[in-house]
């Protein structure tokens, strides 16, 4: 008899005498087996201070976008309300301003706002300054080659349009939305199976490659910064010069601030926006310091927020985009018992993804009323998800589960970890 089949059976030899947790744990040894996988689970009964069931809950995991959890958690701690915009002095009839990180201007993404781009506006005369930006545009290890691609853009001291553009093909030519994004596109003279439009790697030129087979003809592609690029995109979009100069961050310039915190924060967390993600620890260096750099921000909220942790996360960038990240589930569940110390659980339920409602398990943990809520990560051959379970007889429970390493297929993974969430939904 193969080994799943054996726990299979003797799961259903465990009577109603089995406990709950004996139950899990076979539940869990199982599907380890079974994908070739390193599962950490930890499971936490907020309310009566216990863990309820721990398995490995004390390693370290790649969490691929768990990362996310991190970066609200300091974002929350750090930032107000509402999102600084930019740093501005007004010398004379000439406003030099500096980027604070705000990713939501001109980002379709988030909510609408026109205050940051209304300011500039009204200004008579525009000096952009990128002196207090210290930060490499790529985080350590991402890869290299996903530059292109709209999961992975660029980190920047002033975003705008989300640091990227639409392109579709019309016709033998192109169309960029926004316009501004107009360019000239160098046709390959061999196609491909799929066609593919791909930009320079330190440049924003494009090529174009032929395909011999239909496929998409739209694509979001991440533009190649530079502080003059930045420029000419803003004095584009606001019909009037702006011109790159490095003068020094005033440490006495005023701020404007742009749109809802939250606004942000649930487009993260529910859709798992990577870029939102980046620049929310630009922006909470910027708020620690003088300067918008990652491991300011990381280095202060482990320092000042994280010290209490079970265990010291190994942590390199906001989104989770590298696998450099490490961080145990035990100390993801406690961060999520913070968290849910710090911000009313209405809010906080409202930020993140619901099973079978919202952001990206939307499609998972259908029930009559959404009883998961949390965030989602997911890398080759890794997935995790953490975050609350309410269950049936309406406990709040906390949770984390990291899959590392299976050769299984993610869905397989998935649906095995919805079984089983949905058997500590309907038991404790």
């Amino acid at each position: 008899m193969r080994f799943g089949s054996w726990l299979l059976v003797l799961g259903a030899a465990c009577s109603a005498a089995c406990s709950p947790a004996t139950k899990l744990h076979r539940q869990i040894d199982q599907a380890e087996s079974e994908f070739h996988d390193h599962i950490g689970f930890t499971l936490f009964d907020p309310e009566k201070r216990k863990t309820l069931y721990d398995h490995q809950g004390d390693r370290y995991f790649i969490p691929a976008s768990n990362t996310k959890i991190f970066t609200l958690y300091t974002s929350l701690r750090v930032l107000g309300d509402s999102i600084p915009a930019l740093r501005y002095v007004m010398r004379g009839d000439s406003l030099i301003f500096w980027g604070s990180g705000d990713p939501s201007f001109l980002y379709d993404d988030v909510v609408t706002s026109t205050r940051t781009l209304d300011f500039l506006r009204k200004a008579p005369q525009l000096f952009y300054s990128a002196a207090n930006f210290d930060n490499d545009y790529f985080g350590p290890g991402w890869a290299w080659e996903d530059y292109r691609y709209a999961y992975q853009v660029e980190r920047t001291p002033f975003p705008i349009y989300g640091n990227r553009f639409h392109m579709r093909k019309s016709g033998s030519g192109f169309l960029a939305s926004p316009p501004v994004f107009r360019a000239e596109v160098l046709r390959a003279p061999q196609p491909r199976k799929n066609h593919e439009l791909i930009r320079g790697m330190d440049s924003n030129s494009l090529l174009y490659v032929p395909g011999t087979k239909d496929s998409s003809s739209e694509w979001e592609i991440p533009f190649h910064y530079s502080h003059d690029y930045f420029s000419f995109l803003l004095s584009d979009t606001l019909k009037k010069v702006v011109k790159t100069i490095s003068a020094s961050y005033d440490p006495a310039a005023r701020t404007l601030y742009s749109v809802p915190a939250d606004s942000l924060y649930k487009v993260m967390m529910q859709e798992s926006d990577n870029f939102i993600a980046e620049q929310l620890l630009l922006m909470c260096a910027g708020v620690l310091s003088d300067t918008l750099r990652t491991e300011i921000a990381i280095r202060e909220s482990k320092k000042r927020f994280l010290a209490d942790l079970p265990d010291p996360p190994v942590w390199v960038d906001g989104s989770g985009l590298s696998r450099m990240n490490l961080f145990t589930p035990r100390s993801i569940v406690a961060l999520w018992d913070k968290t849910s110390r710090l911000v009313p659980q209405e809010r906080l339920f409202a930020l993140l993804a619901a099973g079978g409602m919202s952001g990206t398990i939307r499609n998972y943990f259908k029930g009559e009323r959404p009883y998961v809520f949390g965030k989602t990560g997911t890398l080759r051959n890794n997935h995790m998800l953490s975050g609350f379970i309410v269950t049936r007889k309406g406990h709040t429970l906390l949770f984390s589960w990291m899959n590392n390493n299976f050769t299984a297929s993610t869905g397989s993974v998935r649906g095995r970890m919805e079984e089983i969430l949905k058997f500590i939904y309907e038991t404790y």
